[in-house]
């Protein structure tokens, strides 16, 4: 009974922490400037899709005839915490789009559905080119859409795909080794799948080192010109800090966490490594993504800021995330 008390207790914490996302105690994000994108000439509905807003307006506004770049949130997380970056891209007059998910869904379906409005997305759009990125769960579920065997990845449309990953546990998720463990499974009497399918929903098993989804992982679709898998030097980072002290470590997921020989030696992947918190790295209503837009800009990904609209696109910075993103 004690055994099975603390398994618990470590799933919970270490399964919790696993999915950490940008902090919750943002007001809802409703609305985005696109004053500096290209005029919408198309509107659609596609299943799961949205503007990167907490509005409610499934209603996709697009030009048809420019590219769009897909954001995936990680888990506790939803379209508008992720309205920022999309402000970000929309100063540089590119278009996004917000995928939504329930994160506590197996990642298949999740990538499943991901796959399916990827394909409902192109149908919309004259052969533009997609760009994906997705954060910690979101890199996974996006990767998986976006492979072999998944659907049809754009419908069967002439079109390029680019993939791009942020602090992904492409290896496995190290709190959730218990759950993917025959030791454990044996010494809790079976019990140690129900407790883990409790704490984080139907994908537990697929987010532990020794499951089929971590293991052997499909190759990426041909279409998939280039992915850009970014990983986060996360030791010695904090969260929140209180009085000098830190209170909230921001440290998820180790180098190690993120290596997948299987992915990574795939010739159209390029990896960078940066010195940066979970959740800093994406930003959030007390920091700014700034070194995420320093490596997306230097990879093509965001086109470069014109040296006269620096200062106003610090000024957004400082509006959207605090002070200490400039």
């Amino acid at each position: 009974m004690k055994m099975l008390a603390t398994l618990m207790r470590v799933a919970a914490l270490g399964l919790m922490s696993a999915c950490a996302t940008p902090a919750q105690d943002e007001p809802a994000l409703l609305l985005i400037d696109g004053s500096r994108l290209p005029p919408v000439n198309v509107s659609m509905s596609v299943p799961n899709l949205s503007h990167c807003t907490d509005s409610g307006d499934q209603t996709l506004r697009l030009n048809a005839q420019q590219p769009v770049t897909v954001l995936v949130h990680g888990c506790f997380s939803s379209a508008g915490r992720y309205r920022g970056m999309a402000q970000v891209l929309a100063f540089h007059g590119q278009q996004t789009v917000c995928f939504n998910y329930n994160d506590r869904d197996s990642l298949l379906r999740s990538a499943a559905q991901l796959d399916a409005a990827l394909t409902g997305l192109a149908r919309g759009l004259d052969q533009q080119p997609i760009t994906v990125l997705g954060h910690s769960q979101g890199a996974l579920i996006a990767r998986k859409a976006m492979s072999i065997g998944q659907a049809d990845a754009i419908g069967g449309k002439d079109g390029s795909l680019r993939l791009v990953t942020v602090s992904g546990p492409f290896g496995g998720i190290a709190a959730a080794r218990h759950c993917g463990s025959r030791l454990w499974k044996t010494l809790s009497l079976g019990l140690v799948g129900p407790i883990c399918q409790i704490v984080t929903g139907d994908k537990w098993s697929e987010i532990t080192y020794t499951s089929p989804f971590i293991v052997d992982p499909p190759p990426l679709d041909p279409r998939v010109r280039d992915f850009l898998k970014i990983v986060t030097d996360e030791g010695g980072s904090c969260r929140r800090m209180n009085q000098g002290a830190c209170v909230e470590s921001d440290a998820i997921f180790s180098l190690a966490e993120q290596r997948n020989p299987a992915i990574d030696t795939d010739p159209r992947v390029k990896i960078v490594e940066v010195k940066a918190g979970h959740v800093e790295i994406v930003g959030n209503n007390r920091e700014g993504p700034v070194k995420l837009i320093a490596v997306l800009q230097e990879q093509g990904v965001i086109k470069p800021t014109a040296p006269e609209q620096k200062e106003k696109f610090g000024l957004l910075l400082t509006r959207l995330f605090g002070e200490a993103a400039r």
